[in-house]
């Protein structure tokens, strides 16, 4: 039997809108904790999660991927995608991959699941993967409204249907034992995050849900989010399951800090990071 192993890919770094980020939370409470550029972009980390046990290798997210960088370099603050190259240091390939969790489809957690091949035709990026998502958040990205309409493109997960490699998940799911999705929603619909149990504790790679550290503020959701209110319902849940649990959070969009546990100290609520390996 193989050993557990947790470890974060990263598919680089993104640049987006301060204010869009924080939401409700205005500028004067959150610039002087996170530095931003001329622009009013703050840096967000690209980070995927490989999970390894049992012989499986499994793929949480994908990042932006290579297909569109030069769309979005300049909006963005793109660079070429570290995803193969990230996963390669781990002693793996792209084939090596057998199952490719996404928490949604926007195009910065679901872009590296296609790529183009020689011919220039796109084909997804991990041959022999099952890629699961939840029905909701399929049905969102095939028909896609005003709000949501940027952040899909359908080329990042036609090709896996046309392939058979896509499950669609109605709810919470085992994808295998001590591998869960939970449907959060809020963000986007049917936005799921994953819970591993890795040797004695729970890791939990957290999605849009907590996209970094700075949102484990509850007031703090990205402007992006359909339903803010289901998005501090569920947030305030988690988190307190948490922190009373002793669960090891993955920040999906964290830069500087990608991971930690969630401590009580006297009346406040507090992360204690930690360095999961990571490679970029």
């Amino acid at each position: 039997m193989m050993a557990t192993a947790v470890s974060i890919i990263s598919d680089g770094v993104m640049k987006v809108d301060g204010g869009c980020m924080f939401g409700p939370v205005p500028k004067v409470d959150w610039e002087t904790a996170v530095m931003t550029d001329r622009k009013n972009r703050i840096t967000l980390g690209l980070n995927c999660l490989l999970l390894q046990s049992c012989g499986r290798k499994v793929l949480v997210d994908t990042g932006v991927g290579s297909k569109d960088t030069d769309n979005h370099k300049e909006s963005l603050g793109l660079v070429p995608s570290r995803l193969i190259k990230s996963l390669r240091q781990t002693g793996l390939n792209h084939k090596d991959i057998d199952t490719v969790i996404l928490t949604n489809l926007n195009y910065d957690h679901c872009g590296g699941c296609t790529r183009l091949d020689r011919a220039g035709n796109i084909v997804p990026t991990f041959p022999n993967a099952r890629y699961y998502v939840q029905t909701a958040s399929y049905e969102e990205a095939c028909h896609p409204d005003e709000r949501c309409f940027a952040a899909h493109q359908s080329e990042n997960f036609r090709p896996m249907e046309d392939r058979g490699q896509l499950e669609l998940m109605d709810g919470d799911t085992e994808i295998f034992p001590g591998l869960d999705v939970i449907v959060s929603g809020g963000h986007s619909r049917g936005h799921q995050i994953v819970m591993f149990r890795h040797g004695g504790e729970l890791v939990v790679f957290l999605g849009d849900l907590v996209p970094t550290p700075y949102h484990l503020d509850l007031r703090a959701i990205p402007a992006f989010d359909y339903s803010p209110e289901i998005t501090i319902n569920q947030k305030r849940e988690v988190l307190a399951q948490a922190e009373r649990e002793g669960w090891l959070l993955v920040f999906a969009h964290g830069n500087d800090t990608k991971a930690g546990y969630l401590e009580r100290r006297g009346d406040q609520s507090c992360l204690r990071p930690v360095a999961l390996p990571t490679s970029c």
